[in-house]
């Protein structure tokens, strides 16, 4: 029998205010903090962050952050977690400084935390960072043997933050559980490092049933700046659920074709989720799903805000990037093989052309809007 792995955070926290607490939470795991955030971050929560550390007597100590999870940027963390004595490193913010501190944290042998400030990726969770290129260009997947040892995430907060952001996770959750059926149905490995459990299996099925029932009306609630049930639900499903599930159930082609849109440099101003759905309409057209599932899809994705046609990431069917796009999807240890049947770069390309079309007419049949073009930096 081959070996199942479930892997989860040591302690996930969530509901409105919880930001409060943080210090109370850190310092049952540390002594000397290192806050990562860039200036936006720190200017929106930093007086809350820094009266929870002082209540709870902890030093507050930040230290910004650019643009992208880099090699260097983790480096440079690394250094001054060492040269400093921090014993714990807390990412604040979005998905890219939760992956440096989780990495940084890795390399200089302390714990980690994950304080999201919005609902914008299963990121927080997981037991891996993903590496970018100054320019954004995926570089690298990293793991590391334990997963956060805590995950907070306030949903004050995220009620505040702009709406594409949690757009972006519920597009980036959504194909969770499209890619856990199909390794389960396969004989690929998980990012956990084994064989999918049922357990996150089923939690990636989980997350997909909450999204379809209460997407729309949190957006409704985070456009008004409030917190409500669905968006509790639609938060748990982005950032819990959605992180067990794609560690513990697998990832297949959506993450791997997520990958190779960032060789195209039309995408790079798009979140993660933006291009994660891209991939997952693409996976269910490499699979041949059923007609109704598709059509359902770009349906639900549309009313979403997500992008289901290459117009809406800088792209077209003529595009010569998708060459390159399918070439960096198909890469040695891609996610893409952990599909139940041999994907090429050709196939990729091909489903990757289909979608346009599908979706223009499922949108067009449905009194949807037509698709708008992506302009990078828009």
């Amino acid at each position: 029998m081959s070996t199942m792995v479930l892997a989860s955070p040591s302690r996930y926290v969530q509901g409105a205010g919880v930001l409060g607490s943080l210090g109370e939470h850190l310092a049952k795991i540390g002594t000397s903090p290192l806050v990562v955030a860039d200036d936006r971050v720190w200017e929106l929560v930093g007086s809350t962050v820094a009266e929870s550390l002082e209540a709870a007597g902890l030093p507050v100590v930040r230290v910004g952050f650019g643009t992208y999870a880099t090699a260097a940027a983790v480096d440079s963390l690394v250094e001054r977690i060492t040269t400093d004595g921090h014993d714990v490193v807390v990412g604040l913010g979005g998905g890219s400084v939760i992956d440096a501190a989780k990495a940084a944290g890795h390399l200089a042998g302390i714990r980690w935390a994950s304080v999201p400030t919005a609902a914008s990726s299963d990121a927080p969770c997981s037991a891996l960072s993903v590496i970018y290129t100054e320019d954004g260009e995926f570089e690298e997947y990293r793991f590391f043997p334990s997963n956060p040892h805590l995950v907070l995430i306030d949903t004050a907060v995220v009620a505040h933050a702009p709406a594409r952001f949690l757009v972006g996770g519920i597009g980036d959750a959504l194909a969770t559980w499209v890619e856990a059926r199909a390794v389960a149905a396969g004989t690929g490995d998980t990012m956990a490092g084994g064989r999918p459990t049922a357990t996150g299996t089923a939690l990636a099925r989980l997350s997909w049933e909450l999204l379809w029932e209460n997407a729309l009306p949190a957006l409704d609630a985070v456009r008004a700046r409030v917190v409500t049930p669905a968006l509790e639900k639609v938060v748990e499903a982005n950032t819990l659920l959605s992180g067990l599930g794609f560690e513990s159930g697998g990832l297949a082609a959506a993450h791997a074709i997520h990958n190779g849109l960032t060789a195209a440099p039309q995408t790079h101003g798009l979140t993660h989720g933006e291009k994660v759905n891209i991939g997952t309409l693409a996976q269910l057209v490499l699979e041949g799903a059923p007609t109704e599932e598709i059509e359902d899809f770009i349906v639900f994705t549309t009313r979403v805000g997500l992008p289901n046609t290459l117009t809406e990431v800088g792209l077209t069917p003529d595009s010569p990037e998708l060459a390159a796009v399918a070439a960096a999807a198909t890469a040695e240890g891609e996610t893409i093989h952990a599909m139940p049947f041999p994907v090429s770069a050709e196939q990729v390309v091909s489903a990757l052309k289909a979608i346009e079309g599908i979706s223009r007419r499922v949108r067009a049949e449905a009194g949807l809007p037509e698709p708008v073009a992506y302009v990078a930096g828009h």
